[in-house]
């Protein structure tokens, strides 16, 4: 319908950033997300810190496990960055455990979602969030 276009062309200019290093689950989740937004994929850390460095990101969907740097230590490097301090980190995780979660707060992400994860969730969480970020601003 008409509301889809018009979402599609106030969203273009929001880049989310997609780290993740099963490439499956990365290409399922920037498939989903890239209806609506502007994609970029890292398979850890190391390579979402090299992204940030070159291009705006609106918000960032991390998985926890991975190698070179690992979505909880991407975190608390993102939001120790007065440069992207701002950007909202959604932290997926396989771990479902309590200490797992209170981890991904105390490195500062916004949101925690345990995979098994609805897309449905995830995509209201990024908006909402994204809502946020916006109200902050203006």
């Amino acid at each position: 319908g008409n509301m889809q276009t018009v979402i599609r062309q106030h969203s273009t200019n929001i880049c989310i950033l997609v780290v993740e290093d099963d490439p499956e689950m990365q290409n399922f989740i920037c498939a989903q997300l890239e209806t609506v937004y502007c994609v970029i994929r890292a398979s850890n850390g190391k390579e979402a810190l090299q992204v940030l460095s070159e291009k705006t990101i609106s918000l960032i969907v991390s998985d926890v496990m991975m190698p070179e740097m690992d979505g909880l230590e991407l975190c608390d490097t993102v939001k120790t960055e007065l440069d992207y301090s701002h950007i909202p980190i959604i932290l997926l995780t396989a771990k479902t455990t309590l200490q797992s979660r209170i981890d991904g707060l105390k490195a500062g992400a916004d949101a925690y979602i345990e995979k098994p994860f609805s897309m449905e969730y995830l995509k209201v969480s990024i908006s909402s969030l994204l809502k946020n970020r916006l109200l902050a601003l203006s």
